[in-house]
């Protein structure tokens, strides 16, 4: 599981950004990163923490500076508010990667939720909007979060 975690990071961090990305010009970075922070803010309640963690998730899986990791956490702000919903962005995910690559993504959702050690009926809500929306199921669901609160279980 570890080795297609890392193939689904590599094959992000190896898209060519000045290109018009699949599914209408965006990048698909901007579209998982828009999907992070619809998560960190469903609360209302945006703290640095959470921020600091997307951050880190950026550079982390996608090789980016401190100020790409800014560019993209800025352009998938715009682009939130000027969406509907986030189906654009599932869309988007679901066209260019695979189950297990979706997975990676819930888990990276499921970070962003347990930054403040809870999880609250708003965040629960979007979880499942979003795993719905990816084509997941329940199961994969609850195992992706199960992974991220017990990362030394054996997969």
């Amino acid at each position: 599981m570890i080795e297609i975690v890392k193939h689904f990071f590599r094959k992000l961090s190896e898209t060519d950004t000045t290109e018009p990305a699949i599914g209408g010009g965006h990048d698909i970075r901007v579209a998982v990163c828009a999907l992070l922070l619809e998560m960190a803010q469903i609360d209302k309640q945006f703290t640095k923490a959470e921020l600091k963690a997307i951050l880190d998730i950026l550079m982390e899986r996608y090789d980016l500076s401190r100020e790409e990791a800014n560019a993209i956490v800025e352009q998938a702000d715009e682009e939130l508010k000027d969406s509907v919903d986030a189906w654009q962005f599932a869309r988007l995910i679901n066209e260019t990667y695979t189950t297990d690559e979706k997975m990676a993504i819930v888990e990276t959702l499921w970070r962003v939720v347990f930054v403040d050690g809870k999880m609250d009926q708003y965040e629960n809500y979007l979880m499942h909007k979003f795993s719905n929306l990816l084509r997941l199921t329940n199961k994969q669901l609850i195992d992706a979060k199960l992974k991220v609160l017990h990362p030394e279980a054996p997969s």
